[in-house]
């Protein structure tokens, strides 16, 4: 998503694109600490991973 110097017609549509980049980038992929600082997704992924080979 192109989210720099991005006209909108509508509110709606700037709500939208606002509300798409901060579920798919901004809370997947930012690392957090408290998952001692993995994305959400490599967590998630390392978690899967752990459970197959235990």
């Amino acid at each position: 998503m192109n989210h720099t110097h991005q006209r909108f017609a509508t509110r709606e549509q700037a709500r939208l694109a606002i509300s798409e980049y901060i579920e798919i980038f901004y809370n997947r992929q930012r690392t957090q600490a408290r998952l001692n600082y993995q994305s959400p997704v490599a967590f998630t992924q390392r978690y899967y991973l752990n459970q197959i080979a235990a």
